[in-house]
This record gives C-alpha cells, sequence and structure tokens, in this order.
C-alpha cells in the first residue's frame, strides 16, 4: 500500500513539474548568419545548381556539396540528369550576387579557383526511388515541421528576429546605407519568456564583417540605428544588452577566415533550436530527397494546425525506410496546447495531406527552381515558398469535428 502511495506521489509530482514548465521564466536564443556566411555560400551555389538543373530537367536527381575556403570553392556530389550545366558558372555568378567582388575580401568571383567533381545518383538508390508505380523515399530519415502563434508568419520569435537582423545587414551593405560592411555575418538575438509568451530582447550579438578603416564606435552606433532598431524596437528596452563585434575587429572573414560547407547551418535553416531536428539538411537536394520535401511538408502541416487555431504549437514528425513511399510513421505534438484530441488531430493529418514523396513534390509544387532563394535567411517564415501556405485551415476545423 505504501509502495502504491509512492508511487502515486511521484505520479502527481512529476504531472505538476510538467504543468508548471509553461509557466515558469526563461531565456531562449536563436542565431542566424547573413548570406555572405562561409557555410551560406556553400548553401547558396549548391542550390542554385540544383535550380539550373530543375529549369532544364525537372526529374533531375540532385545531391550536390561545396566546400568554401581560402580563394576556393569545391563543387562535387551525385548528378543523374539528360542535361548539364555550367558548375564554374554557376559558382561565380552566386559569389558576385552575394557581393564577393573585391580580392580584397579573400575571394572574389573573378580571381577564385573553382574545382568539380561530379558522379551520378547511385544504382543502388535509384532502383528504390525512381519507381514505375510510385516514388520511393530517396533514403531513410526522420523529419520534422514546427509553427508557433509568437509571430505573424507563425514562427517562433528567436530565428524570426535573428533572420530578419541578418537580412537587413545584407540590405545596407548592397544599398551603399553602411558601405563599410562586407558580405560575412551573424547574429543571435535572446528573448525573455514569460509564460510562453515572448515578452523582451535581453540580448542582440552581432558579428559584422567589415574595411579596415572604419571605426567600432561609428560601426557600433550606426548598427544599432539602422539595422537592430527598425527591426526590434517593439521587444528593445533600456536593459536589453548588445555586443556588437565583441572582438573589436572583423575584417577577415568569408572562406578566407574560416571554411563553409553545405548543410552546416541546419538550424539557423529551421526553428532556432525551438523544435527538434531530423538531422539532414536542405540545400543541394533534389525533392525526391525526404530530407528536403517532407521536412517542407511538416512545416506546412504544423502551420496549418495552428493557423486553424487548434493548438497555439504544433510539432510535426515524419519518417521514411529509402524505397518505400508511405511514411512509417506520423506524430503530432502540440504541447498541451491543442483545443483538440491529438489523436483526432493525427488522423486529420493523414486524411487532409498527401504524404507519400511523389504526392508532396506534386502538392507542393517542388519541381520548380525556387531552392537559391531558400538557401540564406531561413526556409520557413517567408511566404515566397509554396509550403507556407495555409490553404488547409478550413478541412483541418472541419475534420476534427466529426
Amino acid at each position: 500500500m505504501l509502495k502504491k502511495l509512492s508511487l502515486l506521489a511521484i505520479s502527481i509530482l512529476t504531472l505538476l513539474s510538467y504543468s508548471t514548465m509553461d509557466a515558469r521564466e526563461f531565456l531562449f536564443s536563436s542565431e542566424s548568419v547573413t548570406e555572405g556566411h562561409p557555410d551560406k555560400i556553400c548553401d547558396q551555389i549548391s542550390d542554385a545548381i540544383l535550380d539550373a538543373f530543375l529549369e532544364k530537367d525537372k526529374n533531375a536527381r540532385v545531391a550536390c556539396e561545396t566546400v568554401a575556403t581560402k580563394n576556393t570553392i569545391f563543387i562535387t556530389g551525385e548528378i543523374s540528369s539528360f542535361h548539364n550545366v555550367n558548375l564554374e558558372e554557376i559558382a561565380r555568378e552566386t559569389l558576385h550576387k552575394i557581393g564577393y567582388v573585391n580580392p580584397l575580401y579573400g575571394i572574389s568571383d573573378q580571381n577564385c579557383n573553382i574545382i568539380t567533381l561530379m558522379s551520378k545518383q547511385s544504382p543502388d538508390i535509384a532502383q528504390g526511388v525512381d519507381r514505375e508505380d510510385d516514388l520511393g523515399a530517396g533514403d531513410q530519415g526522420l523529419m520534422f515541421g514546427y509553427a508557433c502563434d509568437e509571430t505573424e508568419e507563425l514562427m517562433p520569435l528567436p530565428i524570426s528576429l535573428s533572420h530578419k537582423i541578418t537580412k537587413k545587414l545584407s540590405q545596407v551593405r548592397k544599398e551603399g546605407i553602411l558601405p563599410y560592411l562586407r558580405p560575412d555575418g551573424k547574429t543571435q538575438v535572446t528573448i525573455k519568456y514569460e509564460d510562453n509568451i515572448p515578452k523582451e530582447i535581453t540580448t542582440i550579438v552581432i558579428a559584422a564583417q567589415h574595411d579596415p578603416d572604419i571605426n567600432n564606435e561609428q560601426l557600433v552606433q550606426e548598427i544599432k540605428e539602422k539595422v537592430i532598431t527598425p527591426i526590434c524596437k517593439d521587444y528593445l528596452t533600456e536593459n536589453t544588452q548588445y555586443h556588437i563585434n565583441g572582438t573589436g575587429v572583423f575584417i577577415i572573414g568569408g572562406p578566407e577566415g574560416d571554411s563553409g560547407l553545405t548543410g552546416r547551418k541546419i538550424i539557423v535553416d529551421t526553428y532556432g533550436g525551438m523544435s527538434r531536428h531530423g538531422g539532414g539538411c536542405f540545400s543541394g537536394k533534389d525533392p525526391s530527397k525526404v530530407d528536403r520535401s517532407a521536412s517542407y511538408m511538416a512545416r506546412h502541416i504544423a502551420k496549418n494546425i495552428v493557423k486553424a487555431k487548434l493548438a497555439k504549437r504544433c510539432e510535426i514528425q515524419l519518417a521514411y525506410c529509402i524505397g518505400v513511399a508511405e511514411p512509417v510513421s506520423v506524430y503530432v505534438d502540440t504541447f498541451n496546447t491543442s483545443s483538440v484530441d491529438e489523436e483526432k488531430l493525427t488522423e486529420a493529418v493523414k486524411k487532409i495531406f498527401p504524404l507519400k514523396p511523389k504526392a508532396i513534390i506534386e502538392y507542393l509544387d517542388l519541381q520548380k527552381p525556387i531552392y537559391q532563394n531558400t538557401a540564406s535567411y531561413g526556409h520557413f517564415g517567408r511566404d515566397i515558398f509554396p509550403w507556407e501556405k495555409t490553404n488547409k485551415v478550413d478541412e483541418l476545423i472541419d475534420a476534427v469535428k466529426e
């Protein structure tokens, strides 16, 4: 009897601890990087190559990896297509678009070395993917999608603000508003939450690459005025702390300062750490790779659920087996914020949303050359992408009533 009472007491305390987690005060941080960051250079080149193939061949199989170091770009991977594209030309165009046009930056579109080494997709993979009756998953794996009601775009506030700051850094550089800035940069935003509601920014961290003739005091002041305040004014307080170029100087950047690699910024690409992550990156992969397409579908599902006000927060997990079309699992987690039973919500998801790879590709229209735009400032939270549509709200509401 005492043992049963003890177990009951432990269970009650456990439930109480979970119920009070949402009522606590906590800080949460997310980071973003500019399009000139070494890893993002690589993501953009890989996705630009994918787009170039899809323009000519919507069924191209692309798994493109890029490495950037010093003054050299190395492009490798597996591509199967009846068409060819000029990989070197695409890499140089991408560098130019980012703003690496000056040899003083360590790498430029005109003087960099470009090495390519490509092969075709493994026939062992192809026989499971390119089936006559359907399209099998391009790999095993698990993918997550997330949405919450913290922002208009239904993204977590820390990553949303981080992306907007880094995008603003590039904007003021390209428009000549802060002409001394160079392409590389990072930011990090820390938000104070109370009862799971974002209240204020406690800390902003920015690293902005710059020319050698600008003094740090001017840079700090102008970044606060031209970059941070327009984006963050609603959440800034007199206690907000700023750490801008904390070492005092950031002249050497880009691949000259640090090597870059495709797929190394997966948390920046998704939800800033607020949601779980399956582990697979997106960039350089055609949509037959469920690492990419199923992650987009999972975000689409989660966003529609939150937009329908069926939950304040929602995370979707999908899992696949290589060569098999149907997902091996579908999981819906609303973190106790759902207005309906999660089992009923899961059944509604399975009924309404296509989850086989071929059906996902057709439903989201993923064989178009849309991917270079995803490769900086996040794959989620911008309405220019088809997976951000909230076109299934009414169907979801009706389905959970049944």
